[in-house]
């Protein structure tokens, strides 16, 4: 479920589909779910989760900030998992996202590889757990810094016994026009 419109978003994902030449279907296989599902969001008679926006955004070659509402404060919300928008900076050749991300204890945040080229930090402030990112695993807790190449699966997994607070920058280069 997801705290920003939904009718909004579904809006912004037909434009970028539209842009891009792709129909319904080919959109749906590439991010990986129903061609039904993704016609109700893109109606607004769906929200979408963090990881549909996360498999929609990843075909479109877009950072997650453009399927959001564009301001700060805009939150997406899964089972467990909360992403507030806390920054975005457009800049000639790249999109630097900001967000804190809050997992509830034991849950697992996983994402699709990015495009190319995109990269993703993490800085941990409470909490503790694991960021996954292809082969490597590593153990974070507060204070710790991970940054890796995201156009591999990652995922980010908070302890067992307590909630795990972290700012998330993702870095999407833009390609020249």
């Amino acid at each position: 479920m997801t705290r920003t419109g939904s009718a909004g978003v579904g809006a912004r994902i037909r434009v970028l589909r539209e842009a891009r030449g792709l129909s319904l279907s080919a959109l749906a296989a590439q991010a990986g779910i129903g061609k039904g599902s993704l016609s109700e969001l893109e109606t607004g008679r769906r929200n979408p989760t963090l990881d549909t926006l996360y498999a929609v955004a990843t075909p479109l070659g877009v950072p997650l900030a453009a399927l959001l509402d564009d301001h700060d404060g805009a939150a997406v919300a899964d089972e467990g998992v909360v992403a507030t928008r806390v920054r975005v900076l457009r800049e000639p050749g790249r999109t630097t996202e900001v967000y804190l991300l809050r997992l509830a204890a034991g849950v697992e945040r996983a994402s699709p590889a990015h495009p190319a080229g995109v990269e993703e930090q993490l800085v941990v402030l409470a909490g503790s757990g694991e960021v996954e990112h292809g082969a490597d695993v590593v153990a974070i807790g507060p204070g710790d810094h991970v940054r890796f190449a995201a156009d591999v699966p990652h995922a980010y997994r908070a302890g067992p016994d307590e909630a795990l607070e972290a700012v998330n920058v993702i870095v999407t280069p833009v390609p020249p026009v």
